[in-house]
């Protein structure tokens, strides 16, 4: 449940007009409105550069393999356990025809064959830079730059940085899957790190 106020009409300072409008235009873009907006949109201080740094994001030209970018996301999320990322990415994926099952394999990415070891590379660099990132070596960021350049390497990290933000922020205001998604990859990355926290 979330901890902080989403009802715009419980609140006992409505956002401006000019904010209410920005909710409104997510609202018709993703079919309704976005947890995560309607938390940011208690700080416009907050909610502007959120709002404006996402849709930059949106318009990057990824210099990463097709899809990956996509794919480290999800996987960060799902590292994270946030399941409102991991619910939206997912969804996102859904949206762009791609295989399904792609998503439900990446929460065991390291024991199936479905994924090259580029794709292992980078996911492997998501899970170390969403710890200690004593985990984060020279040699690990040496392989992703021979693997992706200087500009997919930075790239990356920013991808993963950024999940991490919306991760945190989110599931540290209560904020769980909205059913943007089938949900299924959600209910997997809840199962595995409930049998990885208890092994």
């Amino acid at each position: 449940m979330a901890r902080i106020t989403l009802d715009l009409a419980q609140r006992a300072r409505r956002p401006s007009l000019l904010v209410r409008g920005a909710l409104a235009v997510t609202r018709r873009q993703y079919g309704g409105d976005l947890d995560s907006a309607l938390a940011m949109s208690h700080h416009p201080g907050v909610f502007w550069p959120w709002g404006l740094m996402e849709m930059a994001g949106e318009r990057r030209r990824s210099r990463l393999p097709e899809h990956l970018d996509h794919l480290v996301v999800v996987a960060t999320a799902m590292h994270l356990g946030c399941s409102w990322c991991i619910d939206f990415g997912s969804s996102l994926w859904e949206q762009k025809g791609l295989d399904h099952d792609v998503l439900l394999d990446l929460v065991r990415w390291r024991e199936v064959d479905r994924f090259d070891d580029d794709t292992r590379a980078a996911l492997s660099f998501a899970e170390a830079a969403s710890g200690n990132l004593d985990q984060v070596t020279d040699e690990m960021v040496d392989d992703l730059r021979t693997r992706f350049g200087q500009d997919g390497l930075v790239e990356l990290a920013y991808l993963v940085a950024l999940e991490n933000m919306r991760s945190r922020f989110n599931s540290s205001l209560g904020l769980a899957s909205q059913g943007f998604s089938s949900g299924e990859a959600c209910s997997l990355a809840a199962t595995r790190r409930r049998a990885v926290g208890s092994a």
